[in-house]
């Protein structure tokens, strides 16, 4: 009989552990949780994930929603399409959203620098709306870049509905998307200009009425409290709760935590600052490859150059446990040779990371420069160098 009942208790217990939502988290999320309805801990250079709690599950971000706002503006200053010294006109619309805010009156103009300091800094909703309508004519237009550029990263149960994260239904998103989203707008090193400065003014209101000098106050308090913090946003609404996308880099190490639906401000900094040590003092980041760094040079075929250099597409870290450092190996693949034409930036191998004949990391390998076809004559030049040397 007490055997039997050893049987059944064993059974139930595995029953339990089988169906239990922690199974699904990583070994790591077993050992500590965080006062949120969802969270993330990624590493910002490969994108792997340290802790889980509902990644996936969909919550209203609040103002969190502006980072794909911020992302969006400094990909388009990359292409040259705006500049930071445009200025901006400020509609109505924008006017109008009320919530956090520079008081942008209509008919006011602004620098597309001072409009993302404001978003930034203070989260500002009516700056935002200013960018978008300034990078895509209309807001609508804007939140449709917004979801194609989701897409792009992978952000696979993201939905924007604004640009400001203002209640509106259907506007949701997940702590892992917002984890892709910030370590892309950390790539631009510009916007840590902004996300790094804790008080600042602005000059905001029409010449002909009162001009003002509105005090800014960074709303994630870690900049100034947590060494390395160095981003990136709060959100908070009365659905959404207390959220937070923090980052801060430590020996090399830049990680990411997220957090939706704390249910105090305090609460939410104190998690964030919880995995944010947690990562920091448990994992240690290796380099591999710096942006743009030349791996060699690569013979071309009927090109009108000979060779071109492999250079990397990314900066690539990984990270391993502390004292595992020594087990990263790293493969460098390429060809031997390749053959014009070819564009700048075009992929032409990799450079793949393993730990235990685990991947941990890779980072694409492109050529650094556009080789058009060769000529007759410039084919016939090569031979004669050749037979001369």
């Amino acid at each position: 009989m007490k055997l039997k009942y050893m049987k059944s208790t064993t059974f139930f217990l595995c029953f339990v552990f089988l169906i239990s939502p922690y199974t699904c988290l990583s070994a790591d999320a077993l050992e500590f949780d965080i006062d949120a309805k969802s969270a993330i801990l990624m590493e910002a250079s490969s994108g792997r994930v340290i802790y889980e709690k509902n990644p996936h599950d969909k919550l209203p971000p609040a103002s969190i929603t502006k980072i794909m706002t911020m992302l969006l503006v400094m990909e388009a200053i990359d292409k040259k399409e705006i500049s930071l010294d445009d200025k901006v006109l400020i509609s109505e619309r924008a006017s109008s959203m009320g919530g956090s805010q520079l008081y942008l009156e209509p008919g006011e103009e602004k620098t597309v620098e001072e409009l993302l300091k404001g978003v930034a800094i203070a989260s500002a909703n009516d700056a935002s709306v200013a960018l978008a309508e300034h990078v895509s004519g209309t807001e609508e237009l804007f939140i449709k870049k917004m979801n194609e550029r989701a897409k792009e990263l992978g952000m696979k149960n993201t939905q924007f509905m604004n640009t400001n994260g203002l209640p509106q239904e259907g506007h949701l998103t997940t702590a892992y998307d917002i984890g892709l989203m910030s370590r892309e707008l950390l790539k631009h090193p510009k916007i840590h200009d902004w996300l790094t400065i804790w008080m600042t003014t602005m000059k905001v209101g029409l010449p002909n009425k009162r001009i003002t000098n509105l005090e800014l106050t960074n709303t994630n308090r870690l900049i100034k409290t947590y060494p390395g913090a160095n981003g990136i946003k709060t959100g908070y609404t009365a659905d959404a709760k207390y959220c937070l996308s923090a980052s801060a880099t430590k020996n090399n190490l830049t990680l990411i935590a997220v957090i939706l639906g704390s249910p105090t401000s305090q609460i939410r900094f104190a998690e964030a600052q919880k995995l944010l040590n947690y990562g920091f003092s448990t994992y240690s980041s290796v380099p591999i490859a710096k942006k743009n760094q030349v791996i060699r040079e690569i013979p071309v075929e009927k090109g009108k150059e000979q060779k071109v250099a492999a250079i990397t597409e990314n900066a690539l870290n990984v990270i391993v446990k502390k004292g595992e450092e020594d087990k990263v190996q790293k493969e460098i693949v390429l060809p031997d040779k390749i053959k014009a034409p070819f564009a700048a930036g075009e992929k032409i191998g990799e450079i793949i990371v393993k730990k235990d004949n685990e991947e941990i990391g890779r980072v694409n390998i492109i050529t650094e420069k556009e080789i058009e076809p060769a000529s007759f004559l410039n084919i016939f030049q090569n031979i004669m160098k050749q037979v001369i040397e």
